[in-house]
């Protein structure tokens, strides 16, 4: 079984698998609802880049021992002991090994000697249409990048993976920083088709909030309001701790990955301020959704006000009629009474009345639905 991680305060609410749509697979079940680890990497050899996939430990150390720059990459949590054994073996400070295991932790970016990390989050969109995310740990070393991924998928960075195999040119070492600068930017660019996807919701809840509002429609409103808040806890301390990584001005980085990390400070800026317009839009569709439900509160009481118009002196006609005074015993009679066609001329006077006022109220413009969309 996983164990148990306190969550700090900080801390970007993920969701193990287990919390995910669908009905979990065999293999990650008996894990503990946490994918099973695998293990690959990526060899920058001079003649070019070679990929191997399911290595063993042995494996691994054989790759290590040729000294050639390596891209090690650790899909799924599921085996501690693996984990444990590999990081021990590609001599990752003990500092920084809690962080890349556990879950969730909160994004940051941290440095130890020569030795760089960056914890970030990847968000999707679930089944159930919530931002699902899920923890990516990079860590950059003088001869080794390592990437340990919460989730498994069938091809980890596959854009960034495949611009690296194709390389023209022979790989060298300097290509890591690159790699580790590369491997945050594909991170960051999966949140702008999740935020399109936000955003395209949201338009569709404005348009329905006007159109008929429901309670759900203020809820799925509200939901997203949720993930958004969720998209900036992820991607806002990025901004802050990059800075300080880039002033600090560490060994591992030329001048090329400075620049890179300065536009992934900039990409963080242009994330964060996008979802604060979609913020700003959910309280649009808020609004939009209390005013057009006041708008049909407003209808619904102007049309009891003219049905009760209309009948007010109906009601009156009627009451004065309704009292029924014996004429034997009362000075004054109602000579209505002993008419033979007074109750068919009563009923046509207040037809009358009744039809006058509705043309009137026509006239007047009572009858206009404001709530309706033109």
């Amino acid at each position: 079984m996983a164990r148990q991680v306190r969550r700090s305060s900080n801390a970007v609410k993920t969701r193990r698998l287990s919390e995910r749509p669908g009905d979990l697979p065999g293999p990650l079940f008996v894990h503990g609802g946490l994918a099973p680890t695998g293990l690959s990497a990526l060899c920058l050899e001079a003649e070019g880049v070679s990929t191997h996939l399911a290595l063993t430990l042995e494996q691994l150390q054989d790759l290590l021992q040729r000294g050639e720059p390596l891209w090690v990459r650790i899909k799924g949590l599921g085996s501690p002991d693996l984990l444990a054994d590999v990081i021990s073996m590609l001599r990752v400070p003990d500092a920084l090994q809690p962080v890349l295991v556990e879950t969730p932790q909160r994004t940051l970016v941290d440095a130890v000697g020569d030795v760089l990390q960056v914890v970030i989050h990847r968000l999707s969109m679930g089944a159930s249409g919530r931002v699902i995310s899920e923890q990516v740990g990079v860590v950059l070393m003088p001869n080794l990048v390592l990437t340990v991924e919460e989730v498994p998928r069938r091809m980890a960075f596959p854009e960034f993976t495949e611009w690296l195999v194709k390389l023209p040119d022979s790989p060298d070492r300097s290509l890591l920083d690159d790699i580790f600068f590369f491997l945050l930017d594909e991170v960051l660019d999966e949140v702008l088709p999740l935020l399109e996807d936000l955003a395209e919701e949201l338009d569709q809840l404005e348009e329905a909030s006007l159109r008929r509002p429901t309670p759900r429609l203020l809820r799925q409103a509200y939901d997203i309001r949720s993930d958004l808040r969720r998209v900036r806890t992820v991607v806002w301390p990025l901004r802050s701790q990059l800075i300080v990584l880039v002033r600090q001005g560490k060994r591992l980085l030329d001048r090329e990955a400075v620049r890179g990390f300065r536009e992934v400070s900039t990409h963080v800026d242009g994330v964060f301020e996008t979802a604060e317009v979609l913020r700003h839009q959910c309280d649009g569709v808020t609004a939009s959704y209390m005013a057009s439900i006041s708008n049909r509160m407003n209808q619904v009481m102007k049309v009891l006000t003219v049905i009760s118009s209309i009948f007010v002196p109906l009601t009156f006609i009627a009451g004065v009629y309704g009292m029924n005074f014996d004429p034997e015993v009362s000075p004054w009679n109602m000579p209505e009474l002993e008419w033979p066609y007074g109750y068919v001329l009563c009923m046509v006077v207040m037809g009358l009345i009744s039809l006058t006022q509705v043309i009137w109220f026509r006239r007047q413009g009572w009858f206009q639905d404001w709530t309706g969309m033109r």
